[in-house]
């Protein structure tokens, strides 16, 4: 495993090619602990970039990089982050990053959104859930922590 230092300064068209993009983008702005200022990013039309926005900058290095393969590489993406993605920004942060991620191979994709009937401002995901698209699929799960070994209670959203 390579760590290439700043995610702003890389070009995913000039790094080595690999089968797997891991990443896990800062929570501080979704976490319920946290501001839940939310991931915003100028380059999405934000007027500042948030630490949760950074995750922005690994979808854009996976498609430098299947642009400069034919889409050969990356083959696989993995994000790692807390359950609070699933709420912040009114459900609407985890729409966005599922969108970033099925436009990787489908700049035309239109995510479904899940409203709560009492509340229909508000998305609601499902804690494990799947999108198939043509040659693509998107799968996401929580997991606790305390089944993996660590003596603590720790529930991470997994999304490939």
């Amino acid at each position: 495993m390579k760590h290439l230092g700043n995610v702003t300064e890389i070009n995913g068209s000039k790094i080595e090619p690999v089968d797997i993009i891991t990443f896990g983008s800062p929570c501080q702005d979704m976490s319920v602990a946290g501001k839940r200022e939310g991931m915003k990013h100028e380059d999405e039309g934000h007027d500042e970039t948030t630490r949760s926005g950074l995750f922005y900058e690994a979808i854009r290095i996976i498609k430098e990089m299947r642009d400069a393969t034919n889409g050969q590489y990356p083959k696989y993406a993995v994000w790692e982050n807390v359950p609070g993605a699933f709420s912040s920004n009114k459900g609407r942060d985890f729409h966005a990053v599922l969108e970033a991620f099925c436009s990787v191979c489908d700049s035309t994709v239109s995510i479904p959104e899940p409203c709560d009937t009492n509340r229909p401002d508000k998305l609601v995901w499902n804690k494990a859930g799947e999108i198939v698209g043509d040659n693509y699929s998107v799968a996401w799960r929580t997991l606790d922590a305390q089944y993996w070994g660590v003596p603590q209670r720790r529930k991470r959203i997994y999304l490939v």
